[in-house]
């Protein structure tokens, strides 16, 4: 018997022209984007979330209150600090519920919960506290010169004396040399 010659392996696929996996890539990429850009769409209504700004006030002060991602045109906001508000819409979408309210001048002192609820009662609700502080809230700043001492202050000053003095330096050198 004659011996058979050996067997060729299969031949390979020619590779695809470059184009085509541009192609790909760019679909698999477009198809990705679009997953990532619908997913916080679909999840915005799954979780609200809400904001009491600010966290800290006197009594007779006012807060501001909103909701996002209730998915409802109506939202209520209760708290013993300042009773019952109802929230509205911030644009046309409703994606955002917002409104304000003034502390009772009597409101004790010390943390009080505010709950927001999507839809009005029984809705998701979101909880957050406010605290209600004897004297005036602290605004303007935010506090952050009131933590610092009088030798970083002095220290600040220093510098930005020095870049005013190296910037004036620098404008006549170049005023001399023109």
């Amino acid at each position: 018997m004659p011996a058979k010659p050996p067997a060729k392996p299969p031949a390979a696929p020619p590779p695809a022209p470059p184009a085509t996996a541009r192609r790909r890539l760019m679909t698999v990429a477009a198809a990705t984007l679009v997953a990532a850009a619908a997913a916080p769409a679909t999840l915005a209504y799954a979780f609200p979330s809400a904001t009491v700004s600010p966290t800290a006030v006197a009594p007779g002060g006012r807060v501001a209150l909103n909701v996002a991602g209730c998915g409802t045109q109506v939202a209520r906001v209760t708290s013993t600090a300042f009773g019952e508000t109802r929230l509205t819409p911030g644009n046309q979408t409703a994606a955002s519920l917002i409104g304000s309210a003034t502390v009772y001048d009597n409101a004790s002192t010390g943390t009080h919960r505010v709950v927001f609820e999507c839809g009005g009662p029984g809705g998701e609700r979101v909880t957050l506290s406010l605290q209600v502080s004897s004297g005036a809230t602290r605004g303007g700043t935010g506090g952050s010169i009131g933590s610092m001492s009088p030798g970083q202050i002095a220290a600040g000053s220093a510098l930005t004396a020095g870049a005013l003095g190296a910037g004036v330096w620098v404008m006549r050198r170049r005023a001399a040399a023109s």
